[in-house]
């Protein structure tokens, strides 16, 4: 697991999108393995230190084939 320190005006989803590329889903499990985050606030401390779990890989999306002629 990783970690990393918050910068100034950084936010939970701020940090998911910075370093996952997502919010959905990861603001949740940021919060569950850094107990105590959500009581700082909206806007997190410059420094406070941040859990990154690893979190598992999306599954590729199903493709939809379209057929163009008959």
């Amino acid at each position: 697991m990783r970690a990393l320190r918050a910068m100034q005006g950084d936010s939970v989803d701020a940090i998911a999108w910075r370093v996952y590329g997502k919010t959905r889903g990861v603001v949740e499990q940021l919060l569950q393995h850094n107990p105590g985050l959500a009581e700082h606030g909206p806007v997190l401390p410059s420094g406070t230190l941040v859990k990154l779990p690893d979190l598992p890989a999306d599954p590729a999306p199903a493709q939809t084939l379209i057929n163009l002629w008959d």
